[in-house]
C-alpha cells in the first residue's frame, strides 16, 4: 500500500511516492488492478522503453502487451475517472511517448468513433482499437495552423458522386505512419463546418512521413500526412462530427489527460532522483544525505504531490459533469508547468548523469517539454483560464 514504510526490505520508505495517499480513493476492486497494472509497466516496460525511445522506434510487442493489460479499452470500460487518470499517471511514469499513444487513442480516437460514429463505424473499428489491434491517428494539427486550427483549419472536404474528396496537409499527427485510419479533421466546402471523416490509410493519395530528430516523445511516431485527392465513401463521415462544437468537448478532455501524464512524469524523476541520490557516493557519502539533494527531492515531491491532488479534484469534478474548458487549460497549464521545473530540478541533482538516456533523466527531461507544448501550449491554456477570470479574451 502507498505510504508505508519499506525500510525492513533495504527500499526507501514511501516507495510508491504517494504522500497524500491518491490511491487510497480508489474502491478496491480499482485499487487492486492499479497495482497489478503499475507492475507490469514498471518490471515491463519501463527499462525497455528506454532503447526504443534512442532509436525513435514503436515497440509493438509493448502495444500488444499493454492491450492485455486492458489498457486499450479504458475509456469505454465503465472504470472510475480517477483510475483513469492514474492509469495515465503510471503509463507516463513508465514511459511518456507510451502513455501519450494511450491518452490519444482512448480520449481521441476510441472515444470518438464510440460517441461521434455511425454504427456500422463502432461495429467495424471498436473490437480492435479495445484489444489495440488496430491504431488510429488524430489528424487535426496543420502545417500554418496549430493554436488556431478552429479558425484556421484549411484542409477541405467535397462531397462529389457519392465520395468525400479531400485535400491537405496536417502536422505532429501521431501514430499516422502505423495506423490503420485516421481521424481527418476538414472544412465542408459546402457549408463551411469542420466535419470529421475516417481515412484509412491505405487509401490512394494518403502519404505519411515520420518526423525525426525530436527531443522528446520519440517513441511516438509523429508524422506530416500528405491528403491529395482522397477519396473516401461518403458513409466515412462521422455522423455526430458534423461541427466542431461537439469534437470540442472532447478536446477538451483530452487536455485534462495531460495532466495526469505531467503528474506521471514528475513522479518518474522522483524516482530516479532518489535512487540516484541513494546509490551515489561523492565525498565519502551517499548523496542522499546532503542537505541540498535532500531540499530538491522535497521540492520534486512536493510539486509532485501538488499536481496529483489537482488532478484527483479534477477527476471528482469530471466525473460529476462540472468539468469545463477553464479547468481543464489551468490544470494542463499548472501540471506541465510543474513538471517542467520537477524534471530540470532531477536533471541538476544527477549532474553530468543527467544529460544522459541512461540514466533515464535526460530521456524525460526532452519528454517533459513535450507536456508543455502539446494539446494546447502553456500560454495558450493560460489566456484560456486568463479569459475566464476577468471575462476579457486576449485572444486576438
Amino acid at each position: 500500500m502507498p505510504g508505508q514504510p519499506a525500510g525492513h526490505h533495504g527500499a526507501a520508505p514511501f516507495p510508491d511516492a504517494d504522500l497524500m495517499y491518491i490511491v487510497d480513493l480508489l474502491a478496491p476492486p480499482e485499487r487492486d488492478t492499479y497495482f497489478r497494472i503499475r507492475q507490469f509497466l514498471q518490471s515491463s516496460v519501463r527499462q525497455a522503453s528506454i532503447e526504443y525511445w534512442n532509436r525513435e522506434e514503436f515497440p509493438f510487442g509493448l502495444l500488444a502487451d499493454l492491450g492485455k493489460h486492458g489498457l486499450g479499452a479504458l475509456q469505454l470500460d465503465g472504470s472510475s475517472t480517477l483510475f483513469k487518470g492514474l492509469m495515465y499517471v503510471e503509463l507516463a511514469r513508465a514511459d511518456v511517448s507510451l502513455s501519450a499513444l494511450a491518452g490519444i487513442h482512448n480520449e481521441l480516437i476510441l472515444g470518438m468513433v464510440s460517441e461521434l460514429g455511425s454504427g456500422e463505424q463502432k461495429a467495424r473499428w471498436l473490437p480492435g482499437l479495445k484489444s489495440f489491434r488496430h491504431l488510429g491517428a488524430f489528424a487535426l494539427t496543420e502545417p500554418d495552423h496549430g493554436s488556431d486550427i478552429a479558425g484556421g483549419l484549411e484542409t477541405s472536404a467535397r462531397l462529389e458522386g457519392g465520395e468525400w474528396v479531400i485535400n491537405g496537409a496536417k502536422r505532429w499527427i501521431g501514430a499516422a505512419t502505423i495506423a490503420d485510419f485516421a481521424l481527418v479533421w476538414a472544412r465542408d466546402v459546402a457549408d463551411g463546418e469542420i466535419k470529421g471523416f475516417i481515412v484509412e490509410t491505405d487509401r490512394p493519395g494518403y502519404t505519411a512521413t515520420k518526423i525525426s530528430n525530436k527531443i522528446g516523445l520519440r517513441i511516438m511516431q509523429n508524422a506530416d500526412i500528405v491528403l491529395a485527392d482522397v477519396r473516401i465513401p461518403a458513409d466515412n463521415l462521422l455522423p455526430g462530427a458534423t461541427s466542431f462544437s461537439r469534437t470540442n468537448e472532447l478536446l477538451r478532455d483530452s487536455r485534462a489527460w495531460v495532466g495526469w501524464q505531467g503528474a506521471g512524469i514528475q513522479l518518474a524523476a522522483f524516482d530516479v532522483a532518489r535512487a540516484y541520490a541513494l546509490s551515489r557516493r561523492q565525498f565519502g557519502r551517499e548523496l542522499a544525505g546532503f542537505q541540498l539533494v535532500q531540499q530538491q527531492l522535497a521540492d520534486m515531491l512536493g510539486n509532485a504531490s501538488a499536481s496529483l491532488a489537482l488532478m484527483a479534484q479534477l477527476a471528482r469534478i469530471q466525473q460529476e459533469g462540472k468539468l469545463e474548458m477553464v479547468q481543464a487549460a489551468m490544470a494542463k497549464a499548472t501540471v506541465t508547468r510543474l513538471a517542467r521545473a520537477t524534471v530540470a530540478m532531477g536533471r541538476s541533482l544527477l549532474g553530468g548523469n543527467g544529460i544522459s538516456s541512461d540514466y533515464e533523466m535526460g530521456k524525460l527531461f526532452g519528454d517533459a517539454e513535450i507536456l508543455y507544448t502539446y494539446e494546447g501550449s502553456y500560454e495558450i491554456n493560460s489566456l484560456i483560464v486568463g479569459r475566464a477570470v476577468t471575462g476579457k479574451s486576449a485572444f486576438h
